[in-house]
């Protein structure tokens, strides 16, 4: 059933934004941000443009902390989806490759001096990790580097849509892998759009891929020495403390 009355839109959104806090404050964070790390990076900075799949979205609000806008959709469902984000403190842009793209992209160009953008390049409607061309036109535009975030879920509830949407059981280890950072070149031809969009789609599947291995993998068996954290201990870090804390590049703003 999906939520069309604007009071209801609010009511809910209101709801789902107080369950989300002591949620994702629950979780315990393992992240490997890779060597471009540590992420997300300061936007005063540097400024990145963060990949998660749509299944993953709510991994995505991990980097709350950050001065980022995550691109909604404007369909029925994308509203819920920003008015939620909006009362956690995260800044969205409206639009999709279906309605409001052109709109969306401005903004996104704008919003590229300051501020980091977070995408689902397999959205709103998929197929499913299947990266869209957009983004890699958004990167040429704005000359921001990509960065790939796998997804791992030690434990989450799948529903039953067309990306298996996770959502992350409470107190279970979410795995972030980030990858390499992915320089689009401007003023590209037909064959090398399409050049770059598999390159930045296989490197969100090696980075996926590598994310879910290590939530599959044994505790017992793991060579490192990081110990996850509990989103909220995690947020109360400097991107300095945890790096020496993990022994890796990491920063994990959750809670």
């Amino acid at each position: 059933m999906k939520l069309r009355h604007p009071i209801l839109i609010r009511s809910t959104s209101w709801l789902l934004a107080a369950l989300l806090r002591p949620w994702l404050a629950s979780l315990r964070i393992d992240e490997d941000a890779g060597p471009s790390g540590p992420h997300p990076a300061d936007a005063a900075e540097r400024r990145f443009i963060y990949l998660f799949w749509h299944e993953s979205l709510l991994s995505a609000l991990l980097y709350r902390h950050a001065r980022a806008h995550v691109l909604i959709s404007e369909h029925a469902d994308g509203q819920l989806i920003a008015q939620v984000c909006d009362r956690m403190g995260v800044g969205t842009v409206r639009g999709s490759a279906r309605r409001g793209g052109a709109k969306a992209l401005l903004q996104m160009y704008r919003l590229s001096t300051e501020s980091h953008l977070v995408i689902m390049p397999d959205g709103p409607r998929g197929p499913r990790r299947h990266v869209q061309p957009g983004v890699v036109q958004l990167a040429s535009h704005t000359g921001l580097p990509i960065i790939p975030v796998g997804v791992g879920f030690q434990a989450a509830w799948r529903a039953r849509s067309w990306d298996r949407f996770a959502v992350p059981r409470p107190f279970s280890t979410v795995y972030l892998r980030g990858g390499d950072a992915l320089t689009i070149p401007p003023r590209l031809t037909p064959d090398e759009w399409e050049r770059q969009r598999l390159r930045v789609e296989a490197e969100m599947l090696a980075v996926t891929a590598a994310a879910e291995e290590a939530a599959r993998e044994p505790v017992s068996s793991r060579t490192t020495s990081h110990v996850p954290r509990r989103g909220a201990e995690a947020a109360a870090m400097t991107p300095a403390a945890a790096a020496v804390g993990s022994g890796r590049q990491l920063h994990t703003p959750a809670g």
